[in-house]
C-alpha cells in the first residue's frame, strides 16, 4: 500500500470518525433539549396539580359547610312543622271546647278581608306590576275623596 493511499484512507477514516462524533453530539443535544422540555412540562403539570388540589380542597370545604347548613335548615324546618302542627291541634281543641269560638270560626270574613286574600295567577314581574296598578290605591292626604271625612287635626 502506498503512502498516498494510506493517507487518503486515514483521512476518510478520520472524516467518518468526525462525522460519527458530530452525529452523536447532535443526538446528545437533542436528547438534552427533550429532557429540558420534559422537565418544564413536569413542572407545569405539578403546578397545575397543586392548583387543582387547592380548588378541590376549597370545594370540599364548601360542600361540607353547605351540607351542615342544609342539615340545620332541615332540622329548623322540622321544628317549624312540629310547632305548626301543635298550633293546629290547639286550635282544633279550642274550637271543640268553646262554642263561642266555634261560632266565630263558622262566620264568613267581611268582603274587605276576603279581597285581601284574592290574588290572580301572576306569571312574572310585569303581571305583578299590572295587578298592583289595578288595585284600589290609597288617596294622598291632600286629595280626599268626596265621601271621606277630613283628617283629624
Amino acid at each position: 500500500m502506498s503512502t498516498v493511499r494510506q493517507t487518503v484512507l486515514g483521512l476518510v477514516l478520520l472524516g467518518a470518525l468526525a462525522a460519527l462524533v458530530f452525529i452523536q453530539q447532535q443526538r446528545v443535544e437533542l436528547a438534552q433539549g427533550d429532557t429540558k422540555l420534559a422537565n418544564q412540562r413536569a413542572a407545569t403539570a405539578e403546578q397545575e396539580s397543586q392548583r387543582s388540589q387547592l380548588v378541590i380542597t376549597e370545594l370540599h370545604a364548601s360542600l361540607t359547610t353547605e351540607r351542615a347548613t342544609q342539615q340545620q335548615l332541615q332540622a329548623r324546618q322540622q321544628q317549624l312543622h312540629q310547632a305548626l302542627r301543635n298550633r293546629q291541634l290547639q286550635i282544633e281543641e279550642l274550637t271543640r271546647e268553646n262554642e263561642e269560638l266555634r261560632a266565630w270560626f263558622d262566620t264568613e270574613l267581611p268582603v274587605v278581608a276576603r279581597r285581601l286574600r284574592e290574588r290572580p295567577a301572576i306569571t312574572g314581574a310585569a303581571a305583578y306590576q299590572d295587578w298592583l296598578s289595578r288595585r284600589d290605591g290609597l288617596h294622598a292626604v291632600g286629595n280626599t275623596a268626596a265621601d271621606q271625612r277630613p283628617p283629624a287635626d
